[in-house]
């Protein structure tokens, strides 16, 4: 019997080491995979550790591949872009000559074919002005020789000084003057040299695209009612097809003149407000930017900055702004009264102030403003 109780402790006592070991290998075990974990987590730490790393530079990393896409697309696709518009402009003009302009010679007094005929033709000639000189005009480089050239920062892409206001564009692969965005609908850049021809053709663009949606409102609001007239014909036609009424009187037709003039009215219309409606809405922004004298890639500097300042109590002044009034004096280039006349409302080819690699106070400006802080 003591035997027996003997042996059983014995198993009991060799039992209770095997669980004691497991439990000591088990915990070694989890602290050997937390050593490693903490040790990989620091090498990871001390390979990639940046100070100036947050969160959007997270994901700006992780849209990098969208990014190399569209810059490529883009790349690519800019002589689309700009037959696009041709192609969409040309045909606005051809059915305003075609079908709406004998009908405005035969229904309007004197007086509004005057108006139609002057503003309309007006507004024509900017349009394809500022357009023709947007994707003609280069937007300004640094020059070649760079030993004379000063830079605030170095380009990492060009690795070459690189002066105030100027930024690389990764479709152009090259550094652009005053860059504000690479527009695909220009196949260029706009930067110093082209930003009033690209603003002017979006303002007139605009301006004609409204101009027709005001005044083929009533033609469009006929021709929708025509169309659906047709579509209820078509469909009577069919009916009595497929009676074989010989005898009942077939509904009128519409002749393919007939629906081709309001198809074209319809697509007119419905084709500038939609233009009207983005176009505006990309213009109205573009302008608040240079009331602030500022460029789209700008505006995002600013921010950060002016919340950079803010946080250390300070206040943040664009040094490129000089009012709203000057800042569109500067913008336009108007340093006299007449020039509202000969460089805004008609075609001008004037070159901007400056050469886009210093920012000295231009001439229009009078009033000479207190110190800023640079970007």
């Amino acid at each position: 019997m003591r035997s027996r109780q003997r042996m059983f402790a014995a198993v009991m006592r060799l039992l209770l080491k095997c669980l004691r070991l497991g439990r000591r290998r088990r915990f070694k075990l989890v602290r050997q995979v937390e050593q490693l974990w903490h040790y990989g987590h620091l090498c990871l730490r001390s390979l990639l550790y940046n100070s100036f790393t947050n969160g959007d530079v997270v994901l700006d990393s992780l849209f990098e591949p969208v990014y190399w896409l569209v810059d490529h697309v883009t790349r690519w696709f800019g002589v689309v872009f700009v037959a696009l518009v041709i192609g969409l402009t040309s045909s606005i003009v051809a059915i305003v000559y075609i079908c709406l302009l004998p009908l405005i010679l035969q229904t309007y007094t004197p007086a509004w074919i005057c108006w139609h005929l002057a503003y309309g033709h007006w507004n024509l000639i900017m349009i394809v002005f500022h357009y023709y000189m947007a994707i003609t005009t280069s937007p300004g480089h640094p020059p070649q020789a760079k030993n004379d050239l000063t830079g605030v920062s170095i380009c990492r892409k060009c690795i070459a000084p690189k002066p105030a206001r100027t930024h690389h564009c990764s479709i152009c692969n090259r550094c652009v003057l005053k860059m504000d965005h690479h527009c695909p609908w220009l196949n260029n850049c706009v930067g110093h040299y082209n930003h009033r021809y690209f603003f002017s053709f979006c303002l007139f663009m605009t301006m004609g695209c409204i101009y027709c949606s005001i005044s083929g409102w009533e033609m469009f609001r006929d021709a929708y009612a025509a169309i659906e007239r047709m579509k209820l014909l078509d469909k009577e036609r069919l009916q009595v097809a497929a009676n074989q009424t010989y005898y009942q009187t077939p509904p009128p037709t519409f002749s393919f003149r007939q629906r081709a003039f309001h198809k074209s009215v319809v697509y007119l219309w419905v084709l500038c407000s939609s233009v009207a409606l983005a176009l505006g809405a990309l213009t109205l922004w573009h302008a608040a930017l240079i009331t602030r004298g500022e460029t789209s890639i700008e505006r995002h500097i600013n921010r950060k900055e002016r919340q950079r300042l803010q946080k250390k109590g300070k206040v943040f002044r664009n040094p490129y702004s000089y009012g709203s009034w000057d800042n569109w004096r500067v913008f336009l280039g108007v340093d006299v009264p007449r020039h509202w006349l000969t460089r805004v409302l008609l075609p001008s080819p004037h070159l901007p102030h400056g050469t886009g690699l210093s920012w000295d106070l231009p001439p229009c400006v009078t009033e000479q403003r207190a110190p800023l802080l640079a970007i």
